[in-house]
């Protein structure tokens, strides 16, 4: 087992409130105050659901009750788990401390991967309301979330979140047909979300009951796309976002609902303050339950939401990379986990940028994970969607600066993708087929790009500033071809790379050849102090972007 971090005992789970009338019987629930509250249930019953927030109403006086702790039968397979993990930090390479995690090398299929499909499927799906965040925010009086429920299901007392389970069947989903879409929109590693923040895995957790192998679609969802995945010759990875489980529903704790009912609690968890931090129990039960889905499923990477960059899961963190590490060492595969913010030392893990990016080439490599969604991550319904001319734009902007892109998609309920999303994948794909060249297993070149649309840096910017023109060229470089990708169609058709003008310092090399990378047709082009000028074909493929090979050229160093 674990031992507890510096400031931490163990604890159980803590206890919920027992509601006194009309939230539940509790204390002061008998004689004439309870018949006055039974008018005041009819009345609200009879007006419901125009007078929703009769239901929402925090109890005064409520009773504390204990709810069952964290752990329960499943203690003995997770203190299995918990040696399992110490056992692998003590037979390979790695060691649970930053200063060995540094030596990690990211492996080569990841940097020549590029572009990769990320997947929020669960019971969230079902709602398809607000985005995938609708558990939680169901919770949270006077949100959109909240009255939407109330207006459509009724009180969350009555109808929960758990109560969406049984409506998650998942009966049209067909992994093979997933897996065979992701190859064709070019991806080359799918990763899947294991368990959201919602605390219902789509994998067969021996710690829980509540998970998608033994409620709602009764299918091991993980299992069962690793498989396809792996058939179509893609690498498979999966996510975990257990750790902001811990306050995830805390909502719910301020007024009648189905959180604070101590049945439920293994499916809605510690619902703590937001700025709590957890304690030992749940800290080995995160580590337990991602350490299961190594041993289970052997993604090649592992991919973390934030909020472990809180200190109380420094030593877990390291615990789990090494052990993580060592396991792919093991299996003589390379494996990579994803991080953000400063959870993890820079050269321990590959940092992911949450929609949005950088504005510079970053010597080490990293991603950024977005939604062919504007609006959410999961499925939901009316939904708004980026074109593909410009993911592909966003794509080629990241690579150009050494990083990969992972693009996700959600789907509805029953399994399928819609049909919108689809032909976005298939558009990038035809793209990729055509200029795949420029993209697989390429590298930055001496500068990412030129051009006047400014690109700013950080997380959540990815739909922020100017789009890209025809003047915006990024770089790749591969052997001794250089690869110059304008992120759209200029409008006069030339393309002119200011950055291989005669006497430029970036390149001394005579250019011999350039082409059309779709085609490999000759261009014409001509090269002055003003730039290398390439006369472009006269039909115009759309706004896509678009790729010239040049060879020979001087190499990044």
């Amino acid at each position: 087992m674990a031992s507890a971090p510096v400031g931490l005992t163990k604890s159980t789970r803590a206890g919920f409130y027992a509601p006194l009338s009309p939230c539940g019987r509790g204390a002061g629930g008998e004689g004439p105050a309870a018949i006055a509250l039974l008018f005041v249930l009819a009345f609200a019953t009879l007006t419901w659901p125009a007078n929703p927030k009769v239901w929402a109403q925090p109890c005064p006086g409520a009773q504390r009750r204990e709810a069952p702790p964290l752990r329960g039968p499943a203690d003995a397979k997770l203190e299995a788990d918990l040696r399992k993990v110490d056992e692998g930090v003590a037979q390979g390479p790695f060691r649970a401390s930053w200063d060995a995690l540094e030596h990690y090398k990211v492996p080569e299929w990841y940097v020549d991967a590029k572009f990769g499909i990320f997947i929020h499927w669960g019971v969230y799906s079902v709602p398809g309301f607000d985005s995938e965040w609708y558990p939680r925010n169901m919770y949270i009086l006077g949100s959109p979330a909240f009255k939407h429920h109330v207006a459509t299901y009724g009180p969350q007392s009555k109808f929960g979140y758990k109560d969406f389970i049984p409506m998650f069947r998942a009966e049209k989903f067909d992994p093979n047909a997933w897996a065979e879409l992701f190859r064709k929109a070019g991806a080359k590693y799918v990763v899947p979300v294991a368990e959201h923040h919602d605390g219902f895995p789509m994998y067969d957790c021996d710690l829980t009951e509540w998970s998608a192998a033994r409620m709602g679609p009764k299918r091991d969802v993980v299992d069962e796309l690793a498989a396809a995945v792996r058939r179509q010759g893609l690498h498979f990875g999966a996510s975990s976002h257990r750790a902001e489980h811990w306050w995830f529903y805390n909502g719910g704790m301020a007024f009648d609902s189905d959180v604070r009912d101590p049945r439920y609690a293994r499916l809605y968890g510690p619902a703590k303050p937001d700025k709590t931090q957890p304690d030992q129990d749940y800290l080995d039960d995160w580590l337990a339950r991602t350490s299961e889905i190594v041993e289970k499923y052997h993604p090649e990477i592992v991919w973390f939401d934030w909020w472990i960059e809180q200190p109380v899961f420094q030593p877990y963190l390291q615990k789990f990379a090494a052990y993580y590490y060592n396991r792919g060492a093991k299996w003589e595969r390379g494996v990579a986990i994803n991080y953000k913010h400063q959870s993890f030392p820079e050269r321990a893990a590959v940092l992911d940028i949450e929609r949005g990016k950088l504005d510079t080439i970053r010597p080490l490599y990293w991603q950024t994970d977005t939604s062919v969604s504007a609006k959410s991550w999961g499925y939901i319904r009316n939904d708004e969607f980026r074109a593909p001319e410009s993911l592909l734009a966003e794509l080629v902007d990241i690579v150009s600066k050494n990083g990969c892109l992972l693009l996700n998609v959600g789907p509805r309920p029953d399994g399928t993708i819609p049909e919108e999303v689809q032909k976005i994948l298939l558009a990038m794909g035809g793209w990729l087929a055509a200029n795949g060249e420029a993209i697989y297993g390429a590298r930055p070149w001496k500068i990412y790009g030129e051009g006047p649309t400014k690109v700013v840096g950080g997380s959540f910017k990815d739909t922020t500033g100017a789009p890209f023109t025809g003047e915006d060229i990024r770089f790749t470089a591969k052997g001794d071809a250089l690869y110059a990708i304008a992120l759209a169609w200029p409008s006069s058709g030339r393309l002119t790379v200011k950055s291989l003008a005669t006497g430029s310092p970036l390149t001394k090399r005579e250019i011999k050849a350039v082409e059309l990378l779709a085609s490999h047709t000759k261009l014409k082009w001509s090269r002055s102090s003003g730039g290398l000028t390439v006369e472009l074909p006269d039909k115009r493929p759309g706004n896509f972007p678009i790729a010239i090979r040049i060879s020979p050229i001087d190499r990044a160093p």
